[in-house]
């Protein structure tokens, strides 16, 4: 049922948007992982977490989790790897991962700076 659902709402979309579109563009709108999969959907969610890193700029440094902005930093990495090896290649995918990754690591590195300039902050957080 749902997957009737969604075609039929595929095909509505192609009526709307196919006919609008530059040439250039309807290979995009038809690809592997363009935005009639899950493919373009998931990435496009995902663009909140990066959202959400560059909302925590605002943030002092010793509110920051070192070890969530490191889950960050390697989730977003090793994805963006995969996302790259992955059949249909997904770059959609990849820049996402890659954003998040260094959001993660902008974060570790305010983090970690924070901690040499507050050394006394740092031990006694650790003690």
């Amino acid at each position: 049922m749902t997957t009737a659902a969604y075609k039929a709402i595929c095909r509505v979309g192609d009526k709307f948007v196919y006919p609008v579109l530059p040439n250039f563009a309807k290979g995009t709108w038809n690809h592997p992982a363009g935005p009639k999969t899950v493919f373009f959907w998931a990435p496009t969610i995902k663009w909140c977490l990066v959202g959400a890193g560059l909302a925590d700029l605002a943030r002092p440094a010793e509110k920051l989790s070192f070890s969530q902005n490191f889950a960050l930093l390697a989730t977003g990495f090793i994805w963006t790897r995969y996302s790259l090896i992955i059949t249909p290649v997904n770059y959609y995918l990849a820049s996402v991962n890659f954003f998040v990754g260094l959001t993660g690591l902008a974060q570790i590195v305010r983090i970690l700076n924070y901690r040499r300039s507050h050394p006394e902050i740092a031990a006694a957080k650790t003690s």
